[in-house]
């Protein structure tokens, strides 16, 4: 005889499967999502899939990171090409994207919204709608979320460039208004990483200098790498803080001052509650979360990451 199962306990079956089951997230991008310039490069590339077998960890490796530190099951793989937008990997990597259906998709294209044409985010539209329409079709289900970059600040204090002069906030407000009329051309878009936003929030906060031009202010820190272009630990480490928040709805104040990567990193706890603190700010003024910090009964020491995970 068959055992009989109620419609109630059948449900809280399926409810038990869907909760337990992992999550499967891919980045698509270029140097500023695999962290050129800086040591995330390749940190904890084995923790990560880079579908490009380039032995990258990169900021999808962080995301990775503080997920489990959050005690959640994410697969995590990446498909990068440096100096590339979308259209590049339209054109070349279908094949590789491809491979199988997303739960979760996180993209961005040049820094400049268009290489040829910076700040006009025409072709950042068109290629959003192109590639979120492949991406629909391996899930109808796909999440995607646009990452909004930030303010170069090679653009912004050199002369003769596209947003020479202007305040160090208004280059990835022009970013992060591209990426919304992306957004808003693709149904498949669940958000925008307001990565951009976050950079000037760790500056109005006081942990980032504002132009490394003339040099790092005493008890600051540079967001960009050597190039004054790219991020350094310290940029990519915020821009994983905002897609952790984003994409998993979760106060990146949660994993605490001694989050485990930023250790690894070098960060100090000072630094990585304050650029907690930037990601938490950005995320809370766009309602993506609600305030819940770790506060933790008693001081305690960071650990190495493996040191660190859940049981």
């Amino acid at each position: 005889m068959k055992p009989f199962v109620t419609a109630a306990a059948f449900i809280l079956m399926l409810f038990h499967a869907c909760v337990s089951a992992t999550t499967s997230v891919l980045f698509i991008g270029n140097s500023f999502t695999y962290g050129y310039g800086s040591a995330a490069k390749f940190y904890a590339a084995d923790s990560v899939t880079d579908l490009n077998n380039e032995g990258i960890g990169g900021v999808p490796a962080l995301f990775k990171s503080f997920t489990e530190q959050a005690g959640l099951d994410y697969d995590v793989y990446l498909e990068t090409r440096s100096g590339s937008a979308l259209d590049f990997h339209l054109e070349n990597k279908l094949a590789v994207i491809g491979t199988q259906p997303w739960d979760q998709v996180v993209m961005h294209g040049f820094s400049t919204l268009d290489s040829n044409k910076p700040g006009d985010p025409a072709l950042l539209v068109e290629t959003t709608v192109k590639m979120s329409t492949f991406l629909q079709k391996l899930n109808p289900n796909v999440e995607v979320f646009l990452t909004a970059t930030w303010s170069r600040a090679d653009l912004v204090y050199q002369a003769d460039r596209h947003w020479s002069g202007t305040p160090i906030e208004k280059m990835a407000l022009d970013v992060r208004a591209g990426y919304d009329k992306a957004a808003a051309a693709a149904p498949s878009v669940k958000a925008v990483n307001g990565v951009g936003e976050a950079w000037s929030r760790a500056m109005a906060l006081g942990i980032a200098d504002t132009n490394p031009y003339d040099g790092i202010e005493f008890g600051k820190v540079s967001l960009w790498s050597w190039d004054y272009y790219h991020a350094s630990a310290y940029g990519y480490y915020l821009q994983a803080l905002v897609v952790f928040g984003n994409l998993t709805g979760m106060d990146p104040r949660s994993l605490g001052d001694n989050e485990c990567s930023g250790f690894e990193l070098g960060m100090s706890r000072h630094e990585v509650n304050m650029l907690q603190q930037a990601a938490f700010e950005q995320l809370e003024s766009e309602n993506k979360v609600k305030a819940a910090p770790l506060i933790l009964p008693k001081s305690v020491y960071p650990k190495h990451c493996g040191l660190s995970q859940p049981e």
